[in-house]
């Protein structure tokens, strides 16, 4: 996500039509990047975010509270809690064609400045007294920066202005053929993007389409005026302010931008603000954004730990895949061993056939050593080779287990719905290796157990993690049910039976909880494995959770739902 600079211009001047003149009551830092601000204004309470995320850099109104996500504050949050809170929002304000929005908060004796930077990769948010910078989220240094310093106590030097760059009110068919030609071997909308301050790809884009139905159309293919004409038909509307908010939609119609015009070479969802825009595309920040920050070093480890796995697979599976070389080394033994009277002092190479009707082997030999040696160096070669290749099915399966594993964690990161069901990732990591670095603080507290539902008087039990499934496994009958998405990470569901007969549609809604809670959960339908308990195994040696199935009792294709909260029993 990249909000452009008439996106920006809108939403400086809904967040100015909401928010200015209203009092900071309260301050919170989701993380080291983004900063809640809760601010009285117009009789009610708005909770403004601001996001120095270098993905997703912005600033919005959040519909319900944030929640604080870090448990030590930075020094930009302790000085926003200290010198802001208390202050008037007095203006908003976008330096011209720039992303960048410039808070400035006043008081009797006081005025500051908080300045989001929603540049992708290089978002920043810095707190200024005007002219000094007093703290910011993340520092540049002069190794980084030689022009553009940014340090507490240093100066606030905006970006470099944009140059060679046409304003959009002075594109003329003259302009517009004069940059087509620079341009003429690349994309027409690259052509406009590099040309016209302001224009992101998208907005480029949308203007080659509407002129040409192709936004890959070549610059040198592009008429001028044809152009032209497309552009005072649709650019004047954001000069002037005739925005209209909604989400750009990708071919399966997800979120994956905000524009401020409907569009029509993309999907388009017009929603009634662009922070309600931007709260669909982010998803809603109460709670989240502070969890989010939680699991995002937890992610990262994961990660890592899954590329050395896979390197290690890939390392195994190519010596699985060298059986002919162990092979070789037999060979050139006994053919050592063979041919040893016909080797002559100081020969080096022996070209000898093993098969009458294969290709000759060469065979390297140490003249320093005897035939014989030389073939008993072979076959210790070959002993030591072959040992290892007996070794390598058993060490792949374990890697694959381990990935699996990981797999497992990344889906209960993603079902954990609070502080302690995130700790238990982390500490499930920790505990079987996988963890780098300090250990990621959490509340105490007790462990969540798995989530109990009944239906149509059959208890349901649905496990969100590993541990809870391995904790199912446990405590379950031999006639219950199992169930499990077919080929992916997930819950363990149990339907405790008490020897009766399931019902149809019981047993679709597990099966439906059982692809809510699993990898899968974003498909539209979704194998679904059965099994009874009886049948199902905790794999030898196996992580928590991992089972063998010796005998099925079908596959379900359902939907994925999620449970209704207001139906979990305790």
């Amino acid at each position: 996500m990249s909000l452009d600079t008439f996106t920006i211009t809108a939403l400086a001047l809904e967040l100015s039509q909401q928010l200015v003149g209203g009092r900071v009551q309260d301050s919170v830092e989701l993380d080291r990047e983004r900063f809640g601000l809760e601010i009285y204004a117009q009789r009610q309470r708005h909770y403004l975010l601001l996001s120095a995320d270098n993905q997703y850099p912005c600033a919005f109104i959040a519909p319900d509270k944030l929640r604080r996500g870090v448990q030590t504050p930075s020094t930009l949050g302790l000085l926003i809690r200290n010198r802001i809170e208390g202050l008037f929002l007095q203006s908003i304000q976008q330096p011209s064609y720039e992303r960048i929005l410039i808070f400035q908060f006043g008081g009797k004796y006081t005025t500051l400045q908080l300045v989001l930077e929603m540049m992708p990769r290089r978002a920043n948010l810095i707190l200024t007294d005007g002219v000094q910078i007093l703290e910011c989220a993340r520092r540049i240094g002069p190794q980084d920066n030689r022009y553009r310093v940014i340090l507490p106590k240093h100066e606030y030097i905006a970006p470099p202005p944009q140059k060679d760059k046409v304003e959009p009110n002075q594109v003329t068919p003259a302009v517009l053929e004069k940059l087509l030609r620079q341009h003429a071997k690349e994309k027409a909308h690259v052509a406009l993007t590099k040309g016209i301050l302001g224009f992101s790809p998208l907005l480029s884009k949308e203007l080659i389409f509407l002129a040409y139905q192709d936004v890959d159309i070549k610059a040198e293919a592009v008429n001028a005026y044809q152009l032209h004409a497309v552009y005072e038909s649709l650019i004047p509307r954001l000069l002037h302010s005739e925005f209209e908010a909604g989400l750009v939609l990708d071919e399966n119609s997800f979120p994956t931008d905000v524009f401020v015009l409907p569009l029509q070479h993309v999907g388009w969802q017009p929603t009634n603000t662009i922070s309600e825009a931007l709260n669909q595309l982010l998803g809603t920040l109460e709670g989240e954004g502070a969890y989010e920050a939680a699991r995002r070093p937890i992610y990262e480890q994961i990660q890592k730990a899954r590329d050395r796995l896979r390197g290690k697979l890939i390392s195994l599976e190519r010596e699985a895949t060298a059986q002919d070389e162990i092979e070789y080394l037999r060979m050139s033994g006994e053919l050592l061993l063979a041919y040893q009277y016909s080797v002559q002092p100081n020969q080096t190479i022996l070209e000898a056939q093993y098969d009458p009707e294969g290709e000759p082997l060469h065979i390297t030999i140490d003249p320093t050593l005897s035939p014989l040696e030389n073939a008993q160096r072979y076959f210790e070669r070959y002993e030591k080779k072959k040992r290892a290749a007996s070794q390598i099915p058993e060490r792949i399966a374990e890697v694959q287990k381990e990935l699996e594993f990981l797999d497992q964690l990344e889906v209960d990161l993603m079902l954990a719905e609070n502080w302690n069901d995130i700790g238990e990732v982390q500490e499930a990591l920790q505990k079987h290796g996988y963890w780098q670095g300090k250990k990621y603080a959490q509340p105490k507290g007790g462990k969540s157990g798995p989530y109990k539902v009944i239906i149509d008087q059959f208890v349901i039990f649905i496990g969100r993690n590993a541990r809870q499934n391995d904790q199912l496994l446990d405590r379950s009958d031999p006639f219950d049910l199992w169930l499990h998405v077919r080929g992916a990470a997930g819950a363990h569901v149990i339907i405790k039976t008490n020897a009766k007969s399931v019902p149809d549609d019981v047993l679709y809604k597990a099966a439906s909880y059982a692809a809510y809670y699993s990898k899968l959960r974003h498909e539209r339908k979704v194998d679904v494995m059965v099994a009874e308990r009886r049948h199902v195994r905790k794999l030898k040696g196996g992580m928590p959770g991992q089972v063998l199935v010796h005998q099925e009792r079908g596959t379900l294709l359902v939907e994925p739902t999620p449970v209704d909260k207001a139906d979990v029993l305790n």
